[in-house]
């Protein structure tokens, strides 16, 4: 089917950006972005591209959620035996991106990845719905499966084992946390002159802030 491309453009018209005017902390900064986000009401303001690489050089995106996010870095949770876990255990370094369209907003964040402690697992995962809790154990994340009957067989197995009772973390089940060393912020604006700040860490530990061409 063809597509006429140049008909998806669309015009930003938001505020201006000014770097002079953010915080010096850029998790101050995309606290305040996030809370935007959600009082806008979009749709899972928390979904992020999470992009890692192999140790072959290979790189691989995908879409996972924000559970968390302080001073020390970025959460999310999934399987230590993903493509993704396997990914951060040979280089531990990754990119995330959120883009929140109405608002024409995104945020770019690189960093480290280390995991959180089983404590901070556990209790999270201890907070997720029932059902949540006992698929995770159905098969292990990216692995080969036969069918999606396979899957429910073994939902519904595992749904007789554990009844209404507690459903254990399984010990592949981990959260990693993003320690940033850059953040971007990107305003769309008007004839494609965007604003883009971007927030560098310093050996001090301190930031960095300055202004990129669009």
């Amino acid at each position: 089917m063809s597509i006429d491309y140049d008909k998806l453009r669309r015009e930003y018209r938001h505020v201006c950006l000014d770097e002079n005017e953010m915080q010096a902390d850029p998790i101050v900064e995309f606290d305040n972005w996030f809370q935007q986000a959600v009082a806008f009401e979009l749709e899972m303001p928390n979904a992020m591209v999470l992009a890692t690489v192999s140790k072959e050089g290979k790189p691989s995106a995908r879409y996972v959620l924000l559970k968390s996010f302080d001073e020390h870095g970025f959460v999310f949770f999934t399987h230590s035996v993903s493509i993704k876990g396997q990914h951060i255990e040979t280089n531990p370094h990754a990119a995330l991106v959120f883009y929140w369209a109405p608002i024409h907003r995104q945020v770019r964040i690189e960093g480290r990845v280390e995991r959180v402690d089983d404590k901070e697992a556990d209790e999270y995962f201890a907070s997720r719905p029932h059902g949540s809790r006992v698929s995770v154990w159905a098969a292990d994340q990216s692995s080969l499966i036969e069918s999606r009957e396979y899957m429910e067989q073994r939902v519904e197995e595992l749904e007789q084992k554990y009844g209404d009772g507690d459903v254990p973390r399984p010990d592949t089940w981990v959260g990693y946390r993003v320690i940033p060393d850059n953040l971007e912020f990107w305003q769309g604006r008007e004839n494609r002159l965007h604003d883009r700040v971007n927030y560098t860490r310093e050996a001090s530990g301190g930031w960095n802030i300055t202004r990129l061409a669009p």
